[in-house]
This record gives C-alpha cells, structure tokens and sequence, in this order.
C-alpha cells in the first residue's frame, strides 16, 4: 500500500471521493484532515496511485498506544473492488492482526469480507 502524503494527490483523492458520496465518507473526512494539516496524525493509504482500488485510512502506526484499544486503532475502508478489500484484509503490511481494531466502511460485503478473513484465520471477529 502507498501512503499518500503530497497535497495535490491528497486533493485530487478528494475530488474523486466526493464523486461516491455517501458511501465514501468513512474516508473522505481523514482525506480532508489530512490535506489540510493532519492535526490528528491520521495516514490514507491506496493500493496504487492514481487508479486505486481502495484507500484505507488509519492512524499512523507508530501513535498506537494500546493494542488492546479498538477505538485508537480504527481503520476506515473505501474500495471499488471487493477482491482488493479482500487482498488489503489478507495483508500483514496495512491491517496489523496483532492489535484490536475496528474497520468502518459504509459498502455491502464487509462484514462478510472480514469474517472470512478472521474465520480462515481463527481469530474472533465482535
């Protein structure tokens, strides 16, 4: 996964999520968070630049403080594509399995998305 940290890529990010509004806005407010300052040391990540498949959101990993706390390791998912959302849970390098998370996104098949993930896994899924 790339992290984007240009603003005329974090702004043309935007623009294109503001296209698939409403189901984008999990990602859409960081990507403006971060466009303008990033007070909240948040990083959007995309799967290739500029046709992405998905961007993922995400506190940077080294502001983690707590393993166990879901609500500090929250990820938010937007993807035009259901196998790279699959490809993103499978991946070691952007969703870490060895904290507690919770992922949002506003798109059918998610859940079922990450409960095949965790089942193959053998990991609990809440």
């Amino acid at each position: 996964m790339l992290i984007l940290r240009c603003p005329a890529q974090l702004q043309l990010l935007e623009e294109t999520l503001r296209k698939s509004l409403p189901t984008t806005l999990p990602v859409l407010g960081t990507v403006m968070t971060v466009a303008r300052g990033n007070p909240a040391s948040h990083e959007v990540l995309v799967d290739s630049w500029p046709n992405f498949s998905i961007v993922l959101t995400r506190l940077r990993p080294e502001d983690h403080r707590d393993p166990r706390d879901y609500y500090t390791n929250q990820l938010s998912v937007f993807y035009r594509d259901k196998g790279a959302l699959q490809a993103l849970l499978e991946s070691t390098e952007a969703v870490t399995r060895g904290r507690a998370f919770q992922i949002l996104g506003m798109q059918d098949g998610l859940d079922e998305a990450v409960q095949d993930v965790a089942s193959a896994r053998g990991l609990k899924v809440e």
